[in-house]
């Protein structure tokens, strides 16, 4: 599964620092946790459960900074 230019457009927005976030794209629930930044690093997409819980895929973001802090690769990886 790949995500979506409109789900990545979603998870480049900067949210509150090291929380999780809910939402909802189109028929799909999305959960995310943010990094001490504010930057989506972890998400799970999918049908959110009677718990709570997402079930579907996971997905983690890999991001390779410079020394400067400036990005030099950002992208999400799919977690089985």
């Amino acid at each position: 599964m790949r995500l979506g230019e409109q789900v990545l457009k979603l998870l480049n927005k900067k949210y509150e620092p090291s929380t999780m976030v809910e939402a909802t794209f189109g028929r799909y629930d999305l959960a995310f946790k943010t990094d001490e930044s504010g930057r989506p690093v972890l998400l799970f997409i999918g049908k959110k459960e009677a718990d709570g819980k997402i079930k579907g895929e996971r997905f983690s973001r890999r991001t390779v900074t410079d020394k400067n802090g400036d990005v030099i690769k950002d992208h999400w990886d799919h977690k089985k």
